[in-house]
């Protein structure tokens, strides 16, 4: 078996480099089944993600991920599910913002797409 944490590992660091650099560079990640909820909002398929991911309202944002837990999410696939928490530096505000992002990876060939995304900013 793969080593999940590795896996997550190399995911989390593309992802949210493509994030922070290029939005639009995500879509591969993403399939026409690929569900995002958003702050509560649901989204569905590659093309629906990824407009409302570089529609965000802000021109700069750094994702520094605190914490990755990893755990397999299927006895018969290859199936990850990855948690993370972290701080968002959004535009040049001094404040960082947290948030908690989920996703499920599924294998497809050589490499994952993420078929689960649910992301949150954690207030309070």
């Amino acid at each position: 078996m793969a080593d999940i944490n590795a896996i997550a590992k190399q995911f989390t660091d593309f992802y949210y480099e493509a994030f922070d650099s290029n939005r639009a560079n995500l879509a591969p990640l993403y399939r026409d089944i690929s569900m995002l909820s958003f702050e509560g909002s649901p989204y569905q398929g590659g093309k629906n993600i990824i407009e409302k991911l570089t529609t965000l309202p802000f021109q700069k944002v750094q994702h520094k991920v605190t914490t990755t837990d990893v755990q397999p999410s299927s006895t018969t696939e290859a199936k990850i599910l990855v948690s993370i928490t972290g701080l968002l530096l959004v535009d040049d505000s001094p404040n960082p913002l947290q948030f908690t992002q989920i996703f499920q990876l599924v294998p497809d060939g050589a490499s994952y797409y993420v078929l689960n995304d649910i992301f949150r900013l954690n207030y309070g």
